[in-house]
């Protein structure tokens, strides 16, 4: 057998910076550092920073009064962070500033009194942040079929705004589907969808005619990674999502010559190597890296953090 590697895979700039505020927090202030919700959707990053003294709540009323408190890469409301402020917490923000975008564009939208078309899966807490962004009417929504069943009060004054981590083809889709049906509607394009997320599924998309299997490295509560193995499934390759080379099972393997091997947006470069070196005992004698787009985007830390 032989691995196809795609690239871009793995970690995005966002998250870089994400775990980098954890790391640092750590260093300057010690532990422990309290992180509301999974600072990024991978469960060995978790458990790597679990190990160093940081503990992920779901709620800020879990958190001491004055301690040190990071608000993950996906975002919170302004409910959140007025608690936080009322609780003296002491609030790092990890946001990644693409999330960060697409909450400006809805605090516009609500200054326009318009009702906001959130494209995105209920209850992801990006999602969540999003909606605690705006005061107005929302609509949460993922599937053109959803569109089409939608009611609203006045189509004339309608906007929408997407969850960066959706497959390009599917927010397509529903875009097309509300300005069919809203041809007033008011909106960005699909670049909100943020650009790792983009540049991974078009890997995906490209290497998909030349391999007979698919392996994407990922966590299953991580929405980017789970979009990647569905693209491959949508090019009739068996796709499979996995945490760990454990998971890999040897049947699957059966009359392949061609394996491709990706990686969510949160997955760190250590579990891919894990991977490859599973697929070695199962035969795979070489690996090649495809060519892809470069990513040369860097997010700057918080000024608090800033060295």
């Amino acid at each position: 057998m032989k691995v196809h590697l795609a690239n871009p895979r793995g970690f995005c700039a966002g998250v870089d910076r994400a775990i980098e505020i954890v790391e640092r927090a750590l260093e300057m202030y010690g532990a422990p550092v309290y992180v509301l919700h999974e600072i990024v959707h991978n469960r060995h990053v978790l458990e790597n920073l679990r190990s160093r003294g940081v503990h992920f709540v779901r709620e800020l009323s879990e958190i001491p009064s004055g301690a040190i408190t990071i608000f993950s890469a996906h975002g919170v409301s302004e409910e959140v962070e007025r608690i936080g402020r009322e609780r003296s917490l002491r609030v790092i923000d990890a946001t990644c500033p693409l999330v960060t975008k697409v909450h400006s564009q809805a605090r516009v939208y609500d200054n326009e009194d318009d009702e906001l078309i959130l494209i995105g899966h209920p209850g992801h807490p990006e999602v969540e942040g999003t909606m605690g962004r705006f005061t107005g009417i929302v609509h949460i929504l993922s599937t053109a079929e959803e569109v089409r069943v939608l009611e609203v009060e006045d189509a004339n004054r309608l906007a929408y705004v997407t969850q960066t981590t959706l497959s390009v083809d599917d927010t397509r889709d529903v875009i097309a589907a509300l300005v069919e049906r809203f041809p007033n509607i008011k909106g960005p394009d699909l670049s909100d969808i943020c650009y790792a997320t983009q540049n991974r599924q078009n890997a995906v998309r490209q290497m998909s005619p030349s391999v007979d299997l698919l392996i994407v490295v990922g966590s299953s509560n991580s929405s980017n990674s789970s979009r990647l193995r569905e693209l491959g499934e949508r090019a009739g390759v068996p796709s499979y999502l996995v945490d760990e080379a454990s998971q890999i099972e040897e049947s699957w393997f059966e009359g392949v010559e061609n394996v491709g091997v990706t990686a969510g947006a949160s997955a760190p470069e250590t579990l891919v190597q894990l991977i490859l070196d599973r697929l070695r005992e199962l035969g795979v004698s070489s690996t090649r890296e495809l060519d892809g787009e470069d990513e040369l985007v860097v997010f700057k830390l918080p000024p608090e953090l800033a060295g």
